[in-house]
C-alpha cells in the first residue's frame, strides 16, 4: 500500500486525513447503506458526484485499505467496490452521523433504516458490519 503523508499524529487529523471529505464518507455510506458497489452505482448517487471527483475518491479509499476493488466477472472493464475491515470499522461512524443529521438538519430517510438506528444502535452496526462481510465474501455474476 502507497504511503499517505498525514498532516499531524493528532487522531482527529488521522481519522481527517482518510474521511475528511464528504464524497468519500458518501461512498462508504452507499457501499453499507446502499447496496452499490459499482462506478455506475455511485454515480448513480443524489448528491451527483462528478466522474473525476467519484474515480479520485475510489482510488484514495484504496490506497488508504478502506476498500478492495475486484474485476466483475460478466465484464472485464467493470470493478466491483468492497469495504475492506478497515472500512468496515467505519460503520460506527456512518450511525452516528445518520443520527446527528436527522436529529439537526432537514433529512430523507427510509423511516425503517431510522427506527433501526434509533432504537437498537449497537445491533445496527453488528448487523451492517455483518453484511459487508458477507459482500466480500460472496462470488459475483
Amino acid at each position: 500500500m502507497k504511503e499517505v503523508k498525514q498532516r499531524s499524529t493528532c487522531p482527529v487529523s488521522t481519522s481527517l486525513d482518510v474521511l475528511g471529505d464528504k464524497w468519500t464518507l458518501l461512498i462508504i455510506r452507499d457501499l453499507v447503506f446502499g447496496g452499490k458497489s459499482t462506478y455506475g452505482q455511485f454515480l448513480q448517487s443524489a448528491e451527483k458526484i462528478a466522474t473525476n471527483i467519484l474515480a479520485d475518491r475510489l482510488a484514495l479509499l484504496e490506497t488508504h485499505g478502506m476498500v478492495t476493488k475486484v474485476v466483475a466477472s460478466d465484464k472485464k472493464s467493470k470493478f466491483i467496490y468492497h469495504l475492506t475491515e478497515k472500512g468496515i470499522d467505519t460503520v460506527p461512524i456512518l450511525v452516528a452521523l445518520l443520527l446527528w443529521g436527522t436529529r439537526h438538519g432537514s433529512t430523507a430517510i427510509d423511516p425503517g433504516l431510522l427506527n433501526e438506528l434509533q432504537t437498537e444502535p449497537d445491533a445496527a452496526i453488528a448487523r451492517y458490519q455483518r453484511l459487508a462481510r458477507e459482500k466480500t465474501q460472496v462470488p459475483f455474476p
